[in-house]
């Protein structure tokens, strides 16, 4: 089915647009009490220049968070967002200028990448803007790279700090961070917080939100038992929740109901991990 075919699902469901893409959609960010937690804690962390680590298992949302902080930024704060760290620290700093600036560095070189981001940042000190440079995926950093990013968020003026770091990623991030080699860097991160999936009543209210955001008059159901079985099958976990109930919802359409049963997320369940 492509994707012409599913939006015909959809409108014939009731809905203007799918309720449970996988994409990190803003526009369906799910305000429960520890998203708002996570949220708080990186905007403490940007205002106190703190270094700040959020961390969760795959799928809680971590990357929806920071997508909803760069869409409502702090007042005065500029973001270089690093979405894919796997790359050498020399670009890696050159993408934290090109963010920044919104050119490339005409000089490539390690030394000449530093003296210009320093440039950078004090020019934009004056102009009474600080940097935050949140860094997604950061669990796939090594060792000598989160080290030069520690000390590349030493550059500060005497009165305060003129970058801070947020580090996003899976559990594995405080694994590599426990490291002896690394003690510097963790005791500097002062603000912690890790997204957990959500408990069964925080699962049934995020379905019932994603089908309000997509459409506020549609009458398509998930019974509460329905959503229990999916808090159940999917551990609580906001991706695992959305694939059951896009399986689940186009079963439903298959089936020309608007509404979807036990069976329906249980077949979805299997089509997932792949049995038959």
């Amino acid at each position: 089915m492509d994707t012409l075919d599913l939006n015909v699902c959809y409108e014939q469901l009731g809905f203007t647009e799918a309720p449970f893409r996988m994409t990190p959609d803003t526009d369906y960010f799910f305000r429960s009490p520890q998203h708002l937690q996570a949220l708080a804690h990186l905007r403490f962390g940007i205002a106190s220049g703190e270094l700040t680590m959020l961390t969760g298992e795959v799928g809680v949302g971590k990357t929806l968070v920071c997508r909803y902080l760069l869409r409502h930024p702090p007042k005065g704060i500029r973001f270089a967002y690093l979405l894919n760290p796997d790359q050498s620290y020399v670009d890696l700093l050159g993408s934290i200028y090109r963010d920044l600036t919104g050119q490339v560095p005409e000089d490539h070189g390690l030394g000449a990448l530093q003296r210009r981001l320093s440039h950078v940042l004090l020019k934009l000190a004056g102009q009474d803007e600080r940097v935050a440079v949140l860094v997604d995926e950061a669990h796939r950093l090594g060792g000598k790279m989160l080290e030069g990013l520690r000390l590349l968020s030493n550059l500060d003026t005497e009165k305060e700090k003129l970058m801070c770091l947020l580090f996003v990623g899976q559990p594995e991030l405080e694994r590599t961070l426990s490291h002896r080699v690394l003690r510097p860097l963790s005791q500097r991160i002062s603000v912690r917080f890790r997204l957990k999936p959500f408990d069964c009543r925080e699962t049934m209210d995020y379905i019932r939100h994603r089908l309000l955001i997509a459409d506020p008059r549609t009458r398509f159901q998930f019974p509460p038992a329905v959503m229990m079985l999916t808090h159940y099958l999917s551990g609580g976990v906001p991706r695992r929740i959305n694939q059951l109930c896009h399986r689940s919802l186009l079963a439903a359409y298959a089936s020309r109901r608007f509404h979807v049963s036990l069976r329906m997320v249980l077949r979805a369940r299997r089509e997932i991990i792949g049995l038959t």
